[in-house]
């Protein structure tokens, strides 16, 4: 083999590597911001007469700043390809909460969850663009 085909192979292994740590680092915040909120939200729902029905909206809003949160930070870890790079954090936390479900709980996605998981995607993903904008605008 030539050295330009090992190199090429060099490079795009540590760029894959790269790309999964980036998307590793997104899902985590992801799971971050979430675990925070809930313990937040669940100690309102327990020490207030808040009732659950009136924290719909509210977490669904802060459902999408998580995810776009997630995006922006594997956006701005990867520093290229951010749509991909939020792309693949929106898509790996779908299949994650669709495991959890369908492991235990048995029950597949609805049609109302799909279209709330591909918007997911859609926000994370532009989150990773803007999050690869804001880093590769600092630096220049």
């Amino acid at each position: 083999m030539s050295n330009s085909i090992r190199n090429r192979r060099g490079r795009n292994i540590i760029e894959s590597k790269n790309l999964g740590v980036s998307i590793l680092y997104g899902i985590v915040s992801i799971f971050v911001v979430a675990i925070v909120c809930s313990l937040i939200f669940s100690l309102l729902l327990r020490f207030t007469s808040t009732q659950e029905s009136s924290l719909q909206f509210i977490v669904t809003a802060v459902s999408f700043i998580s995810l776009f949160i997630g995006g922006f930070i594997s956006g701005g870890k990867g520093k290229e390809k951010g749509w991909l790079l939020g792309g693949g954090t929106g898509l790996i936390y779908s299949i994650i909460i669709f495991l959890f479900q369908y492991l235990g709980h048995d029950s597949l996605f609805t049609v109302e969850q799909i279209i709330y998981h591909t918007c997911y995607m859609l926000v994370a993903m532009m989150g990773g663009i803007l999050g690869v904008n804001m880093t590769t605008a600092k630096k220049a």
